[in-house]
């Protein structure tokens, strides 16, 4: 881990500091180019943006643009260390919307008072940027200011953090569940976490077909129950009305453990509880809830995802947003809607169905991938995620009316 550690901050001080730049995509070399590109030639887009905002689409990088922005409230699972410290996580997402989806990508790290303070920062600069992903907000603040700015911006807002990982989870949650031969309409859910993952991910397995009383949450406190007072609404939405309050009350016959929570919390002993061919996401980072060594000695009949790279089914948020960003900016969406989010969760499970790349394996390390229990989800590094992705993301923003153009001709044509 000390090598490790060494590695990591000589990879973000050098050869320079930080891991991004800007780069300029006009000639600046002769008195005549400066001339077009600063005064008086930029005064003509100006002219034309005044008279159509729609223009600064046209003559500015606004449609490319996407705008990270944190607090530092909740960095990875560091906590809150406030918004500096978050500068290096809201680098390397830029770095990954460059990377996969060849979106340009500036970090915003804010001091604020109070949420409000925040909200009003962030709409008062958005129109700077084609979308907005927040990152690294603590629940349940997050939720207030995410509604909050999908309602007071004209560009799309994305809380990754949420809507990132239930995509994700869905889209291997489905494929595990088709792989035991079980149906998520029937499934009984347990979740170990009650956050922003956990709320948004129980939500769009919900719009999947997930029956909201056949999930029990968990909190710190247990099972979140009718009759508990200290429930924030968010919480209230999970509230059962039963008599279990331990996991391992609810874990008995349940058919789906996500843990979205902290390391070891689930024993082999619970697991043994669960219905016959569970399926198990313990996706707590860098620990999950239960190891897959123990998981896997303690049931020979599950499938299981964490968030590790080291470990087969990683549940990635690389695989959506990127992807969703790209698609939603191409075609000018004002908001990431449910119907976009489902889009991306259907184009992200085919896509593991099918033969894999050669390329992918090489870049995997690995001499074969087959759907089936360990593999359950696309790769990262899959070269389909970007083009399929971002179409039926972009398809789905045209059909369900928050596209404010039409699908470019032939996009994404693979």
């Amino acid at each position: 881990m000390s090598d490790f550690r060494e590695k990591a901050l000589d990879y973000h001080a050098n050869p320079v500091p930080g891991k991004i730049s800007i780069e300029l995509t006009k000639s600046a070399e002769t008195v005549n180019d400066l001339a077009l590109a600063y005064s008086p030639g930029v005064a003509e887009p100006v002219r034309e943006i005044a008279a159509d905002a729609n223009n600064a689409y046209k003559y500015t990088a606004k449609g490319n643009m996407v705008a990270v922005i944190s607090n530092g409230s909740a960095i990875l699972g560091l906590g809150n260390l406030g918004p500096l410290a978050s500068k290096p996580v809201m680098e390397g997402k830029a770095l990954l919307f460059k990377r996969f989806a060849n979106l340009d990508s500036i970090d915003i790290e804010v001091k604020h008072r109070t949420t409000e303070d925040f909200i009003n920062t962030v709409e008062n600069i958005a129109d700077t940027f084609g979308g907005i992903n927040l990152e690294d907000i603590k629940a349940p603040e997050c939720f207030e200011i995410e509604q909050a700015l999908i309602e007071r911006c004209n560009v799309p807002v994305f809380h990754d953090d949420q809507h990132g990982t239930a995509i994700v989870t869905a889209a291997g949650m489905l494929n595990a569940l088709e792989i035991q031969g079980k149906d998520i309409r029937d499934a009984l859910i347990v979740c170990l976490g009650a956050g922003a993952a956990a709320v948004a991910c129980m939500e769009l397995l919900i719009k999947c077909g997930a029956q909201r009383e056949h999930i029990y949450m968990l909190d710190r406190k247990g099972v979140i129950h009718t009759r508990r007072d200290d429930l924030n609404e968010y919480k209230q939405l999970f509230a059962n009305n039963t008599d279990k309050r331990t996991l391992q009350d609810v874990i008995a016959d349940a058919d789906v453990f996500v843990g979205v929570s902290g390391p070891d919390l689930l024993s082999a002993e619970d697991l043994k509880l669960m219905a016959d061919k569970p399926v198990i996401f313990a996706c707590s980072n860098p620990d999950p809830e239960i190891k897959p060594d123990v998981a896997h000695s303690a049931r020979k009949d599950l499938i299981m995802a964490t968030g590790r790279s080291d470990y087969p089914n990683q549940v990635n948020n690389v695989l959506c947003f990127p992807f969703i960003f790209r698609g939603a900016l191409d075609v000018r969406a004002t908001a990431i809607n449910d119907e976009m989010k489902i889009a991306a969760v259907e184009a992200i499970r085919s896509i593991a169905k099918e033969p894999v790349p050669e390329s992918v394996l090489t870049a995997s390390g690995v001499s074969e991938l087959e759907f089936g229990a360990q593999y359950i989800i696309p790769k990262p590094m899959d070269p389909r995620l970007l083009p399929r992705v971002a179409k039926a993301v972009a398809q789905a923003a045209v059909d369900s009316g928050v596209a404010q153009i039409d699908m470019p001709a032939n996009y994404m044509a693979e």
